[in-house]
């Protein structure tokens, strides 16, 4: 009998945010246009639509500034439960959404409005040093808690 393993991974952050400040920066798309994307990278202007509900859609198209490259993403809510659990396909325009990777957002109140983000991303293998996917969201995710800081400050 041979295991399988699927390609998946995790990353955790800390947020010294509040919960609700976080779930609208996954939610909300001015705030979504400000940190999907990782460093270096860039969200085409106007390309950001979310519909946070289950069974609605988000869109956004990154931009790579340096030779003009375009990176559109789509995909489909399947579970949100606001301010603590987003799960949603993650996928390029075309692909169905039967056999895109799902992300799974969990958010955890902390003592002293500081946030625990348990990102995980199923269908696609990712680890620290790739330069790819793993390293994408990890970037994102260090602009996400510089825009959180800046709201709070």
């Amino acid at each position: 009998m041979t295991a399988h393993t699927e390609a998946q991974f995790t990353i955790t952050r800390i947020f010294d945010a509040p919960r609700d400040l976080v779930w609208r920066a996954w939610t909300e798309s001015a705030d979504a246009a400000e940190w999907w994307h990782p460093r270096g990278i860039v969200i085409k202007e106007g390309s950001v639509s979310v519909d946070a509900r289950p069974g609605g859609r988000y869109a956004y198209t990154m931009v790579n500034p340096a030779d003009g490259s375009e990176y559109p993403t789509v995909g489909v809510y399947r579970e949100v439960d606001p301010p603590r659990r987003l799960v949603f396909t993650w996928a390029s325009p075309g692909d169905p959404d039967e056999t895109a990777p799902v992300i799974t957002v969990n958010l955890r109140e902390l003592h002293g409005d500081r946030t625990e983000m348990l990102f995980h991303l199923r269908g696609f293998a990712g680890e620290p040093g790739d330069e790819d996917v793993y390293d994408g969201w990890d970037s994102a995710f260090d602009l996400l808690g510089e825009q959180l800081a800046a709201r709070i400050a």
